[in-house]
């Protein structure tokens, strides 16, 4: 069947399911079974077969084609992240791709690393040389190695069943032309200026130079040449080792191998180093993808796994350990306590984060064993107070809960010091708050899958958003993740930039087994903000017994007094985001507790979710009504 009108016919199929009326789920151990459910502005997702999600509606088509096509859950996600690459959906190719992976033949969660690296001359020095204190926000020299293709391609040869052809061909069809969103098209406007700065991009993403309107416009065929031949030459390679005898695992290496080592890799080294950048052949031939153990714990019996510390997905599961110290029914779903407490939590927890969190690979070894022990998350939860904002809320130390002395204990005491003279939120103009919330939100996707063989697939890939630089011919835009390390030790120890490293980054897929089986798959993006949206929204879910629908457009808030792990790092201490639905009394004890409000009508984030219905052996499955994300089940 043609590929548009077998996409056609899937999103009719889907619409007619998703407009049915919601029901009640019947006998079933979840808490959504004892109460009707509530109208939401998006209709829920219910499937038997699969269900496929992401941050654009043709992207989850992309991951329907693939299900059609006799793919598992793993094959449509990596559908999924090519579509969204292909598409801008704030992301490249040259970007980063993590996941979490449930895989129903060992019955374990295991993590897939696709975050590049810091290329050879990228050092503390270089930078302040050119009187940088942090990397840059955008350009060749914010760029690390790409770790999407790579990732992908571990993830489909792992853990897929078909060929890298086949889960390309939507996004090849896509890079060879295709109706593009206002959304993205308004973006590219947005950015003409800082795009025409690089050759490659400003050919490739302004095709009407010199008209009031350089960008596309929405509707219009948006096509990429480059890209469609980088990708066409991934499924040559593939398709050359197969018939030579090759297996299917050994042919999609043949096509990694092409891209790190072969002739894509040598012009986008080329296209790179033309402007200005560092990246060199070797940095690519290194660089691999890995796959690894998962951290997680529990939260009332529930089993919750995130990254590794290269992310800040740990910091949710701190959350969750200082949480389990509270009653957080008892407080009620976002009154003023509730409210107070889960924040105060959060700021303990990404404290945590901005100080001991990096790449596992480097030295120093990061105290994960004592962050994530319920004895220091208890004594944690002893600091908070319950009438007061705490601004001056640091780092704690973990290292005796792992039967270790912190070595870093001198830097703690300058950080206090430095927080405790500091402690009202900061006056900063409209402009600077633009600023600052621009690099505390900067966006990704995520992109969430499951089958009904027992797959289940959590992802945010990310990097390479607009405005990128695109590496040569390639079509590939450059990732812009360097700017999440620090060069400053006194700052994070464990995130200081060097050449091979990873830098901490916030891209954080989440995934949950109750009575040791997969339960929940949940990804967001959104920078800085993405585990504390993904932290209320397993709360949702679990403590007050909300539909994956409902937990995904629910009233959440949002402290911006960590740092922000972009640009110039800033923090605003108790200034607090609020959803508009927040009633007056809260408001008010709220500011008398020292918190500095500001007010939102959708804040949950682009939150995209899925649940597996154990008792009826269904799928459900929501997606914000806080951008373009969309989902489509069978």
């Amino acid at each position: 069947m043609n590929t548009r009108r077998f996409a056609c016919a899937l999103l009719t199929a889907a619409v007619t399911l998703m407009t049915q009326s919601p029901t009640a789920l019947g006998q079933s151990t979840s808490p959504i079974a004892t109460r009707s459910i509530a109208r939401t502005q998006k209709p829920p997702l219910y499937g038997s077969h699969w269900m496929a999600i992401t941050g654009k509606p043709l992207a989850a088509t992309a991951g329907a084609i693939v299900f059609q096509r006799g793919g598992n859950a793993v094959d449509a996600a990596c559908a999924m992240i090519a579509a969204t690459s292909t598409m801008w959906d704030t992301l490249s190719w040259g970007g980063e791709t993590q996941a979490l992976v449930y895989d129903p033949r060992t019955k374990k969660v295991v993590a897939i690393n696709g975050l590049g690296i810091a290329p050879t001359g990228a050092t503390p020095e270089f930078f302040r040389a050119k009187g940088l204190k942090y990397p840059p926000q955008y350009g060749p020299l914010a760029a690390l190695t790409p770790g999407t293709p790579g990732g992908l391609m571990l993830m489909l040869a792992e853990y897929g069943t078909l060929s890298l052809a086949e889960v390309l061909a939507p996004s090849i069809e896509l890079a060879d032309g295709y109706a593009i969103d206002a959304e993205t098209a308004d973006k590219i406007e947005q950015w003409k200026e800082k795009l025409k700065e690089w050759p490659y991009s400003k050919q490739a993403m302004l095709p009407h130079l010199g008209a009031a309107r350089e960008a596309p416009q929405a509707g219009e065929i948006f096509r990429q040449p480059d890209l469609a031949a980088t990708l066409r030459k991934l499924v040559e390679a593939e398709r050359q080792a197969l018939a030579a005898g090759k297996s299917r695992r050994q042919a999609i290496q043949a096509a990694y191998d092409r891209f790190y080592k072969g002739d894509i890799a040598q012009e986008f080294v080329r296209g790179v180093r033309e402007q200005g950048g560092l990246i060199t052949a070797e940095d690519l031939a290194k660089w691999q993808p890995l796959v690894e153990e998962p951290l997680h714990t529990t939260y009332r019996g529930i089993e919750v796994y995130k990254l590794d510390t290269w992310t800040q997905g740990p910091a949710l599961l701190q959350s969750l350990n200082i949480l389990e110290n509270f009653d957080l029914r008892a407080l009620g779903y976002n009154s003023a306590n509730y409210i107070h407490t889960v924040y105060q939590a959060m700021n303990l927890a990404f404290a945590d984060r901005d100080f001991y969190y990096g790449d596992p690979y480097f030295p120093p070894d990061e105290p994960r064993r004592g962050l994530l022990s319920k004895e220091y998350a208890k004594a944690r939860a002893a600091t908070i107070r319950p009438d007061r904002n705490d601004p001056a809320a640091g780092p704690g130390d973990p290292y005796p809960y792992q039967g270790g002395v912190n070595p870093y204990l001198d830097l703690l005491q300058k950080q206090r010091q430095s927080r405790a003279g500091s402690t009202e939120p900061r006056e900063s103009t409209s402009q600077q708050l633009a600023d600052f919330k621009a690099g505390f939100h900067a966006g990704t996707t995520s992109v969430v899958a499951a089958d009904d063989k027992g797959w289940l697939v959590s992802v945010t890939p990310s990097g390479g958003w607009i405005p990128a630089t695109i590496a040569g011919r390639t079509g590939i835009g450059l990732s812009q993740r360097m700017q999440s390390f620090v060069l400053d030790p006194s700052e994070n120890p464990f995130n200081v930039l060097e050449p091979g490293k990873r830098p901490r980054v916030t891209l954080t897929p989440s995934m949950a087994l109750r009575n040791g089986k997969p339960w929940l798959a949940f990804a967001v993006q959104g920078g800085d903000s993405q585990d504390q949206n993904l932290l209320q929204f397993f709360l949702n879910v679990q403590e007050f017994g909300m539909t994956p629908q409902e937990a995904t457009e629910a009233a959440n808030f949002e402290s911006f007094q960590m740092k922000s792990s972009f640009d110039a790092h800033a923090s605003q201490p108790g200034r607090i985001l609020l959803n508009d639905q927040v009633p007056q009394w809260v408001r008010k004890e709220l500011v008398l507790r020292g918190y500095t409000l500001e007010f939102g009508s959708r804040t949950s984030g682009p939150i995209n979710a899925i649940m597996l219905d154990d008792a009826h052996g269904t799928m459900l499955g929501g997606s914000s009504n806080h951008g373009e994300d969309y989902g489509v089940a069978w």
